[in-house]
């Protein structure tokens, strides 16, 4: 909450604010369009618009009125800011994602100045709560106020706006060398062998007639796991794995330098301890024991699915199986080679049964019948001719609620992962609708099954984004504890892994090949597979990011010394922290939170029993989970949808895979 751009960078993290609160919603607010004078122009006039706010607000006294005055602020802050960080993730045009960065410092460099005001402080310790939702935007403003240094005194002050200047310069030109990152594989025709025609198809070729592939998601993923020869496998892998380049690696130690001396100035011994007194965790040291917990419940499984998969290499090669060694490429390879001939499931044989365009309809579908909301596709101008934009109406009168836009394919330059953006945040004090952008990079000609899960889980944040109704707009949407809010993007996952829930897809798509109950049980089968090597893996990321959050040292030898622990070993000339984009952001000594939400999740998804459609459940999740945002506390939503206390039962269960 202290920085605007603090919760921007979670891409599923809250934003939205209003202009009067009696103006009445505007039926259908869009993403402007813009070009590189535009992003420029818009940017210093809200920024202007913003200090002028923030200095009347701060020639007053007194509590009264501050948290409206706030509200209004902070809308005016997000409807600049939001928009821009989302086009310089995803406009085509490189001009204007470049022009997107210096606007981002300068709201960063005045999201400082603000929490650093003491007449602002002052003013905020008056108020005199008249709601639960305004006692809770106190609470959250003070200790965003004191976590930026407001009382501290002015040569630490000062230090720590310092800081934060140079913490958000890092981060952009870090993002940004992963994102604009040239590296092409070149791969000869004899080693695309084993990969699906479509694939073979979309990909571009030199004049020498052959493959020259990114590092985009839908060309590598796929790569990993078909293609048959190994030696392309490991080029492919290591250039991935350098995406980034050293001069990230140089940046991360950096940020993880000036975090640590961040925490020094509030007399904290770490990063850590400063980031998680916030959370739902409280300490380091309740992390580091969950960690532990985990790691040491999957170390075995880990074990012994990495020896399945040598000795699946050793009987695929011929070779003999003492002296075979399983290597980091050959983990996907060989683990799809296990689903296809123990479960029958081949991932790529999936995309008939989930087209695209269908998968988004099954979404859809799936939150009508929970939710009480339709969904209305709109032809609206856009960033690009490929992005699609949805109204959300209520079920029952068609009243507008909200509104999301869909960005589903690559291209040059845009971001390339999974996440939801939120434009715009909700706040009823204002009537303010919110809006949200999902952005992914799927296939054109249909999902698998782990990308249908990726869709359900970003579409899950984009339903806590656009069904949000808190009071405020710092508490929109996703605008939570961030070991809380996975939590409902993960629980939504499952949705796309139950008989009962998949039968909606023969709704959407009657014309497309039906999964049989026996073919829902194998695609479950197949993917508890391989939990030991999975959770392992999110151990060592978490664990990463707080070792690194808790004495910052060379990511490179810290991520080197844990990886090389591994049953698979650490790859000598790989620098994977230069594209942990996570950690170099807002995830930062928070990345166990994937987990702990996980947690969460999990135990949330037995309210709903065997009947993941049953709308009485999803209306009492959507207005004890949903609408709430971040106006209440995690544990007090988590106990009014639940009435008890959480269990972590269900969630080691399913990382030991005995769910």
């Amino acid at each position: 909450m202290r920085l605007v751009l603090a919760s921007l960078a979670l891409a599923a993290a809250g934003s939205a604010l209003a202009a009067a609160p009696k103006a009445a919603a505007p039926a259908r607010p869009l993403v402007p369009s813009y070009d590189a004078a535009a992003v420029t122009a818009r940017c210093d006039a809200g920024l202007s618009k913003a200090r002028d706010a923030a200095k009347a607000m701060a020639a007053r006294r007194g509590g009264a009125g501050f948290t409206a005055e706030w509200n209004r602020l902070q809308i005016l802050i997000e409807d600049t800011v939001n928009p821009i960080y989302l086009v310089g993730s995803v406009h085509p045009d490189k001009a204007v994602r470049d022009a997107a960065d210096p606007c981002l410092q300068k709201f960063t460099a005045f999201s400082t100045e603000l929490f650093q005001d003491e007449r602002l402080f002052a003013r905020a310790k008056a108020v005199k709560p008249v709601s639960a939702a305004e006692k809770k935007l106190k609470k959250d403003l003070l200790e965003a106020f004191e976590d930026t240094g407001v009382a501290l005194p002015a040569d630490k002050r000062a230090r720590a706006k310092a800081i934060f200047d140079r913490l958000e310069q890092l981060r952009q030109d870090y993002d940004r060398s992963v994102r604009e990152d040239p590296t092409k594989v070149t791969l000869a025709p004899s080693e695309v062998d084993g990969m699906p025609e479509a694939w073979v198809k979309a990909q571009k070729k030199d004049d020498k007639g052959n493959f020259v592939v990114g590092l985009d998601y839908p060309a590598y993923v796929p790569f990993m796991a078909n293609a048959k020869s190994g030696a392309a496998r490991e080029r492919y892998y290591r250039a991935k794995l350098n995406e980034g380049g050293a001069a990230n690696l140089e940046r991360l130690d950096e940020i993880f330098r000036l975090r640590q001396e961040l925490a020094g100035l509030y007399g904290l011994p770490d990063f850590a301890s400063y980031v998680l007194r916030r959370r739902m965790v409280a300490t380091p040291k309740t992390v580091n024991d969950f960690l532990a917990t985990v790691k040491r419940s999957v170390e075995d499984l880990e074990k012994k699915e990495v020896e399945e998969l040598r000795l699946e290499k050793a009987k695929d090669l011929g070779t003999p199986p003492a002296t075979t060694v399983i290597a980091r490429w050959d983990v996907p390879y060989y683990q799809e080679k296990v689903r296809r001939t123990r479960f029958a499931v081949d991932q790529e044989a999936l995309r008939k049964y989930f087209p695209t365009d269908k998968s988004v309809a099954f979404a859809l579908a799936i939150s009508e019948t929970l939710y009480g909301v339709k969904f209305r596709e709109v032809k609206v101008e856009a960033w690009h001719p490929d992005v699609r934009y949805y109204d959300v109406l209520d079920g029952k009168t068609g009243a507008f609620v909200s509104g999301f836009y869909l960005d589903l394919f690559p291209r040059e330059g845009k971001y390339g992962h999974a996440a939801a953006f939120p434009v715009r945040g909700v706040s009823t004090l204002a009537r303010r609708t919110p809006l949200s952008v999902l952005v992914t990079n799927f296939d054109r000609n249909g999902l698998d099954h782990n990308e249908l899960e990726t869709l359900l889980h970003e579409f899950g944040h984009v339903l806590h984004g656009v069904l949000s109704k808190t009071a405020f707009v710092s508490h929109a949407g996703t605008s939570t504890s961030q070991d809380f809010v996975e939590a409902p993007s993960q629980m939504f996952e499952e949705w796309a892994r139950r008989e009962g829930a998949l039968a909606l897809f023969a709704k959407v798509c009657p014309e497309c090949p039906r999964l049989s109950r026996q073919q829902v049980a194998s695609l479950e089968a197949a993917r508890r597979y391989g939990q030991g090597i999975r959770y392992a893996r999110q151990w060592i990321y978490a664990a990463f990011d707080m070792s690194l959050s808790q004495k910052p040292q060379s990511s490179l030898e810290a991520w080197k010394r844990l990886e090389s622990a591994t049953p698979l070993g650490f790859v000598e000339g790989t620098m994977f922290p230069a594209s942990f984009s996570h950690i170099a952001s807002s995830y930062a000594a928070g990345y166990y939170g994937y987990m702990w939400s996980e947690v969460l999740a999990l135990d949330m998804l037995s309210a709903f029993g065997a009947n993941l459609l049953d709308p009485k459940v999803g209306a009492r999740y959507r207005d004890t989970i949903l609408t709430q945002g971040g106006q209440r506390e995690p544990a007090d939503m988590f106990r009014a949808f639940m009435g008890r206390e959480p269990s972590s039962e269900a969630f080691f269960a399913e990382i030991t895979g005995r769910r």
